[in-house]
């Protein structure tokens, strides 16, 4: 019997909301995803065991300049932050250029812009699917899951763009980072926490962790998309100011930082991805 011999597809892997060499979040991203099933991109994203593994297709939107398929090693996501500023560092090192001043991507979520900002690339944060407040049962289960008291959290919301986020706010950064997760507990919900400094050092501005243990990523290094849910929720009350740095990735040995920005139309999320491998794969 004859086989099909796999396709070479050019690849890069991308450290997104980096702060040194090795510091962020990596991204796997398959350059040329036509011609692939769901099975074989999950597959392959199975494989890489990364927070997230990205596809670029064809666009099917006119204004589109490609559509981004991106999964964990457990499923697909309509959108994810980090996946869409890493592929689009690694697009546009292959010498791509967009068709109008930024940078559109299609995924799931719809149309994402893209800006290029200096040495960062920022996206403008998606609306949230669902917001408002948690019902008594999330809640309680999403502060059981982490150990935290009542007193420990000072607000709650659902942040989800399209992954499923809920964000708590905690007393301090500090109070972020002491964090003992059970994964059991937390099941199915996926939990963004921040928390802030109050000290008036040059640190950053707030301490952000992501646990996602149901789509197989139990703690994520650096999340685009939650720092982007956090940010629309708190700024629409008022909680946070209009610029500020969030740092995440301390308790897995990563230093990312996030920087975000609301210009009044909309809130952008940004930092600098850092092409770390190149060559092709087969799949």
């Amino acid at each position: 019997m004859c086989r099909m011999a796999p396709v070479q597809r050019a690849f890069a892997q991308v450290d997104v909301f980096t702060s040194g060499p090795l510091s962020g979040n990596p991204v796997a991203v398959v350059l040329d995803g036509d011609g692939l099933s769901t099975e074989q991109m999950q597959r392959f994203a199975n494989w890489t065991n990364l927070s997230e593994t990205t596809f670029f297709c064809a666009p099917t939107e006119p204004t589109a300049d490609y559509r981004l398929r991106i999964f964990t090693p457990g499923t697909e996501l309509p959108f994810a932050g980090h996946p869409t500023l890493g592929s689009a560092a690694a697009w546009l090192a292959m010498g791509k250029e967009p068709k109008g001043a930024d940078i559109v991507q299609e995924c799931g979520a719809g149309l994402v812009t893209i800006r290029r900002d200096g040495e960062d690339l920022t996206f403008a944060a998606p609306p949230l699917v669902r917001s408002g407040p948690l019902d008594a049962d999330t809640l309680g289960r999403a502060a059981a899951g982490l150990g935290l008291s009542p007193s420990d959290i000072t607000a709650s919301a659902w942040v989800d763009n399209g992954p499923g986020w809920l964000g708590l706010m905690l007393t301090s950064g500090e109070r972020v980072l002491q964090l003992q997760p059970d994964f059991a507990a937390i099941g199915d919900l996926m939990i963004g926490v921040i928390g802030p400094y109050r000290d008036g050092s040059d640190a950053p501005d707030y301490e952000v962790r992501a646990f996602a243990p149901g789509v197989g990523v139990p703690e994520d290094p650096v999340t685009g998309s939650l720092n982007a849910g956090l940010a629309v929720w708190l700024r629409g009350e008022e909680q946070v100011p209009d610029r500020y740095v969030a740092a995440q990735g301390a308790a897995l040995g990563r230093a990312g930082r996030l920087r975000i920005c609301d210009d009044g139309t909309d809130v952008w999320v940004g930092g600098v991805s850092d092409i770390t491998i190149t060559g092709t794969v087969r799949i």
